[in-house]
C-alpha cells in the first residue's frame, strides 16, 4: 500500500471525496498539522538542520560594507540615468535597482519605473555607488542585470501540467548565499524539479555569481521571486501541493512518502525556517546525523532531499 508515512496511512488528496484515508487535521501520528508544530530545540545528533527561526527575532541586515560584486561585475552594470531609463523601458532582466537616498531629480522617475516592473529597489549612499562602479559617473543610480527572466508560480504549474508530472517545486526560505543558491538551482534542475521560489527581500537572487555557481542551470530552471513565502506556500496548497519542511524535529526524510504533488521547503544557512514558514508546513523531514557536527550546508541537504524524491519517484 502506498503510504504517506511508513507506519501512517497516506492522507486523502485535495478534492478527493471519495478516499477513505486520513484526511489533513485527522489524527494521525506522523503527520505534522499545520499550525500545531512549535519550534524545538535541535534534537542532539539525529537531525540535520537548525530548528526553524523566530520571525519576531531581528535578522541583522546586510551592511553596505557586506556587498561585493562578480568578478565579471562590469558586465552586469547599467551605470546612469539616461542607460537605467532606457533599460526599464525595454523591460531588460534586472535583479536589483540602486539609487542614492540623497538624490533627487528624475531618480523617482526612475524607482517608480522600476516598482511597476517589480524590481527590488535599494536605497544606498553615493560612496556605496562610487565602489560598485569604480568611480564612474553614476549619477546616483546603478542597475544590476538579473542572468534569467523571473517567472511566476503559474508558470512552474503549468511546466508540470505541460509534462504530466506532479510537480516539484523547490521553496528557499531566505537562502542569502549566492553559491548556496546557486548549488540549489544546479541541484533541481539535475533532479528534474519544476521550479524554484525564493523571496524578495533576505534571499541572493539571479545575479551572475548565482549563474555561474549554477553551471547554467538558471537559465533553464524557472525562478518565481515572490514578496511572501507564507502566501506562496497557501498558493501551491491551492493547487494541490503538499508542503514539506526540513527541519530538526522531522520525521528521517527516507521513512516519508515523498510521492505527488510536492514543494520543499529549505530553510536559510544558520536560521533554518521561518516560524510562519514552518506553521505552513503538512509534513517535516530531517536527515539522520551520526557524527558531532549536527548541520550540513544548506546546498547539501537539499540536493539530499531532492533525490529522495527522485528516488522514490523512480521506485
Amino acid at each position: 500500500m502506498d503510504n504517506r508515512f511508513e507506519k501512517t496511512s497516506k492522507p486523502a488528496r485535495r478534492g478527493d471525496k471519495t478516499s477513505s484515508s486520513a484526511r489533513r487535521g485527522d489524527n494521525t501520528s506522523n503527520s505534522v498539522r499545520r499550525g500545531d508544530r512549535t519550534p524545538n530545540p535541535i534534537r542532539g545528533n539525529n537531525t540535520s538542520i537548525p530548528a526553524h527561526r523566530e520571525d519576531n527575532i531581528s535578522k541583522p541586515e546586510r551592511t553596505e560594507e557586506s556587498f561585493s560584486l562578480p568578478e565579471n561585475a562590469s558586465a552586469e552594470l547599467i551605470v546612469g540615468r539616461n542607460p537605467v531609463i532606457e533599460a526599464l523601458k525595454a523591460e531588460k532582466p534586472i535583479d536589483t535597482l540602486y539609487v542614492n537616498k540623497d538624490g533627487g531629480g528624475s531618480l523617482s522617475h526612475i524607482i517608480d519605473m522600476a516598482k511597476r516592473l517589480d524590481i527590488v529597489v535599494k536605497e544606498v549612499t553615493a560612496e556605496k555607488l562610487n565602489h560598485m562602479t569604480g568611480g564612474a559617473s553614476h549619477q546616483g543610480v546603478v542597475a544590476v542585470g538579473a542572468c534569467a527572466e523571473y517567472s511566476s508560480i503559474d508558470e512552474i504549474l503549468a511546466i508540470a501540467r505541460l509534462k504530466g508530472e506532479d510537480p516539484f517545486i523547490i521553496i528557499c526560505d531566505e537562502i542569502e548565499d549566492p553559491h548556496n543558491l546557486g548549488a540549489i538551482i544546479r541541484t533541481a534542475e539535475s533532479a528534474g524539479a519544476h521550479g524554484i521560489i525564493i523571496p524578495k527581500r533576505r534571499s541572493a537572487s539571479l545575479n551572475y555569481t548565482v549563474f555561474k555557481t549554477s553551471a547554467g542551470a538558471a537559465s533553464w530552471l524557472p525562478v518565481a521571486r515572490v514578496a511572501n513565502i507564507p502566501a506562496a506556500l497557501d498558493e501551491l496548497k491551492q493547487n494541490g501541493v503538499w508542503i514539506y519542511g526540513t527541519d530538526a524535529s522531522g520525521e528521517e526524510y527516507n521513512k516519508v512518502n515523498l510521492k505527488g504533488p510536492i514543494g520543499l521547503v529549505i530553510g536559510s544557512e544558520g536560521f533554518g525556517m521561518g516560524r510562519l514558514v514552518a506553521k505552513k508546513c503538512d509534513f517535516m523531514l530531517s536527515l539522520p546525523m551520526k557524527g558531532r557536527i549536527t548541520s550540513l550546508n544548506a546546498s547539501v541537504a537539499a540536493g539530499i532531499f531532492m533525490y529522495e524524491v527522485v528516488r522514490q519517484r523512480q521506485a
